[in-house]
């Protein structure tokens, strides 16, 4: 899956513990054994339960956005890609679902389809992103599930030692930067002060968050 050049800030740190080995196929984000589940997370704060512990609350000043139900119905009938939905069976659970930003479960039925978020938010908004459209793989249920919860979801897909990606867009869908960030053993995994630096920029409008082994996009954060 290609994606248009741009520059990653990279800071010093410490040399890290190899990660723990993933036990997924290669065209899903790194599969870790399906987390506790914890109640859902309240308007406001933040609370999240994929790091080892007790959920901690820290104050959650950016929303992450799953797929637009309008959206998805489009998608689970033709992928921006232009194939079929396919639907199956998921025995192991764990993949990634971008409908309502949690893990599968073991048994569920999920597809693997074709989605373009750039293109899909530029329809809403009226912008041009040009060369910098792109699609790629994510998970999502295979028939309607309600999306997060309505009081919103928590910080999705956060372990530490996890690779991600923050790309920053403009009002007129072109790249305004990136940044390659290591997630924390914080509650947050180190999200909230990248995406205030990445908001900093007043030209910033959204920023994608991608799993950086596969280049997959998970959510993304609107201003």
């Amino acid at each position: 899956m290609g994606s248009p050049p741009t520059a990653f800030e990279y800071s010093p740190r410490a040399p890290r513990a190899p990660p723990r080995r993933a036990y997924r196929s290669p065209e899903r984000d790194v599969r870790y054994p399906p987390e506790t589940r914890g109640t859902a997370g309240q308007a406001g704060p933040m609370t999240t339960t994929d790091t080892a512990g007790a959920p901690a609350v820290a104050a959650r000043r950016h929303r992450p956005l799953p797929i637009e139900p309008a959206v998805l119905t489009l998608l689970r009938t033709t992928d921006d890609a232009g194939r079929p939905c396919l639907p199956y069976t998921d025995d192991e659970g764990g993949a990634p679902l971008r409908c309502c930003l949690r893990r599968s479960r073991p048994g569920e039925s999920i597809a693997l389809v074709s989605y373009a978020p750039l293109r899909r938010w530029a329809a809403e908004s009226g912008a041009d992103p040009g060369a910098y459209d792109e699609q790629g793989p994510v998970f999502v249920h295979a028939e309607e599930c309600g999306g997060p919860p309505a009081a919103g979801p928590d910080l999705p897909f956060v372990h530490a030692g996890a690779l991600r990606v923050l790309r920053r867009y403009d009002a007129k869908g072109r790249i305004r930067g990136g940044r390659l960030l290591e997630l924390t053993d914080a509650p947050d995994g180190g999200f909230e002060q990248a995406l205030e630096e990445a908001f900093a920029d007043p030209a910033v409008a959204l920023v994608h968050i991608r799993a950086a082994e596969y280049g997959c996009f998970l959510f993304e954060l609107r201003r």
